[in-house]
């Protein structure tokens, strides 16, 4: 299990207790619950430490400051072990009752069980609205076919996800690298309850930031689409040119003035400045990986498991203290 977790002291303890419970059901089934605390401002790692030293099946890595959700999976799938993982949030919205189906389902031969949410309870319709025109607009844009409401709560075969963790890119969406992979793959579905405490983490930005990191990691139509808008925009500029020239010659009805000139002028000043930031999206991100910094540090980890020390290229995948 690969649990993150970001300010959820107020939840932290019922989410372990529930999870355990249902884990402790499935028959033949020993695991190991990973959390990883992504630099929470309350006391849930400390929650989290108390925690792991009542069970020795659970772990705790924390990065040294917040580096966002998706960063928080990827440490934590880098100490897994098992001969598959669990993703799931720890705010209860995943419910752990779907676990068993998963495990179901990855016992008859499936690589990947997801997770898609149906409805949530309580969600805006705004959110549900933007959630769903996000995915259509997304698969749009890109060859890698995600599922409308598929979330992070993924079970992955140990093939699976030793692949995923190879894949160190720094602007990443799990959700999305889990359906450019391929393999088998199942679906499991549920309907998210209102979470017990707390309030969600994921603000107006982080989600806007997280799409905007999704269409520029799995799609380069946008510099297509740019290249196209500006052959048009010239087609149309060189017909309107040749208008002009034919009035000036064969009319005497060709008035001058500035309005449609400024208008011209704006619009093609905007396009410009449009398609310079697009294309500044995909330098940016070139540039980050170029720098080659780790993907994430951690101030707190886990024994390392058994013969990982050389799978992640060395200098570029994390900073574990000794």
């Amino acid at each position: 299990m690969v649990c993150p977790c970001y300010d959820e002291a107020e939840v932290i303890r019922s989410f372990y207790d529930k999870l355990r419970s249902v884990l402790n059901t499935i028959e033949g089934l020993t695991y190991e619950i990973i959390f990883v605390d992504d630099g929470s401002a309350d006391d849930t790692l400390s929650i989290l430490n108390s925690i792991a030293g009542e069970d020795p099946r659970v772990l705790v890595c924390s990065p040294s400051r917040n580096f966002g959700h998706q960063i928080a999976l990827t440490a934590g799938l880098d100490y897994a072990s098992g001969d598959a993982v669990i993703m799931m949030d720890t705010d209860l919205q995943h419910p752990p009752d779907l676990i068993p189906e998963m495990v179901q389902k990855w016992r008859a031969g499936y690589d990947i069980v997801s997770g898609v949410r149906d409805e949530s309870v309580g969600t805006s319709w705004f959110k549900n609205v933007t959630s769903n025109g996000f995915y259509t607009i997304l698969n749009m844009l890109s060859r890698t076919h995600i599922p409308t409401g598929v979330a992070d709560f993924n079970l992955l075969s140990r093939p699976v996800y030793e692949v995923l963790r190879g894949m160190r890119e720094r602007h990443r969406f799990v959700r999305g690298m889990i359906s450019w992979l391929g393999f088998k793959r199942a679906f499991v579905y549920y309907q998210a309850c209102e979470r017990p405490a707390g309030r969600s983490k994921y603000t107006l930005y982080k989600m806007m930031t997280m799409a905007t990191d999704a269409v520029f990691s799995f799609s380069s139509t946008p510099l297509l689409v740019a290249t196209r808008i500006g052959i048009v925009i010239t087609l149309l500029g060189f017909i309107y040119l040749l208008w002009i020239i034919s009035k000036a010659v064969f009319t005497d009805s060709l008035v001058v003035g500035w309005a449609s000139l400024i208008a011209v002028t704006l619009l093609l000043g905007g396009c410009q400045l449009l398609f310079i930031g697009l294309i500044g999206q995909y330098l940016a991100r070139v540039f980050d990986e170029a720098k080659g910094r780790p993907i994430y540090i951690l101030k707190q980890a886990p024994p390392r498991p058994a013969g990982r020390e050389l799978e992640l290229e060395p200098g570029r995948d994390r900073y574990r203290p000794d």
